[in-house]
């Protein structure tokens, strides 16, 4: 990601996309976990995400000083900041989830999990599909069907949600498990809210700059 911090060629779309990248990274992370889970190595995948985590974390500093010393921006300085913000919160949340399996010790994995991991990552990979496209929003053709994709991937995770509970307090799981497991379907619903936050943003920009 140096190529982006060149003092004369910085690119804030290009850097967007990098983000997009880096959130994608560990739904893709998340998704490889959940499907083949081993509780032995839930340390060494939440080490691999903290690696994410912390690059992107890395890039959003390097970008926001830029920010700080630029005479002109493509799109309003305020929107840079809620953009980047909102894109790092993706990945914090997709952290957040492997941090709490830890936490928690988990020793196996509900189906639920792995849907709603799938939504997530499917999720990750649209909003990366619109930053490709972000530098030209003004003429693509394609990014407000991606932006509702979104929006209905998270809508599906609404639904995923309640009926993941209502199975979760329907069934035999002791009461150690449903909390653990209430608080592990909360963290995968607000991963989904947060890819539809880089959504709702994305479209405000669009609407304010065309």
């Amino acid at each position: 990601m140096g190529k982006l911090f060149k003092k004369d060629d910085f690119d804030y779309f290009e850097y967007f996309h990098s983000a997009a990248v880096s959130a994608t990274k560990a739904g893709e992370l998340l998704q490889n976990c959940v499907s083949s889970f081993n509780p032995s190595l839930v340390g060494e995948w939440m080490q691999q995400m903290h690696s994410i985590e912390n690059s992107a974390d890395t890039a959003k500093h390097q970008m926001i000083e830029r920010l700080a010393h630029e005479f002109m921006t493509p799109i309003e300085r305020e929107d840079i900041i809620l953009l980047a913000q909102d894109l790092d919160n993706v990945v914090d949340s997709i952290d957040e989830v492997l941090r709490r399996m830890y936490m928690f010790h988990m020793k196996a994995i509900r189906p639920e999990a792995l849907k709603f991991a799938e939504l997530i990552c499917k999720c990750c990979k649209v909003l990366e599909l619109v930053l490709t496209e972000f530098h030209n929003f003004k003429s693509s053709k394609t990014i407000y069907k991606s932006l509702i994709e979104v929006n209905s991937l998270e809508s599906d995770g609404d639904v995923l949600y309640s009926e993941s509970v209502r199975e979760l307090f329907s069934g035999s799981a002791s009461a150690r498990d449903e909390l653990i497991w209430l608080n592990i379907f909360e963290e995968f619903e607000e991963c989904l809210d947060s890819c539809e936050d880089v959504a709702d943003t994305l479209e405000s920009i669009i609407i304010k700059n065309t």
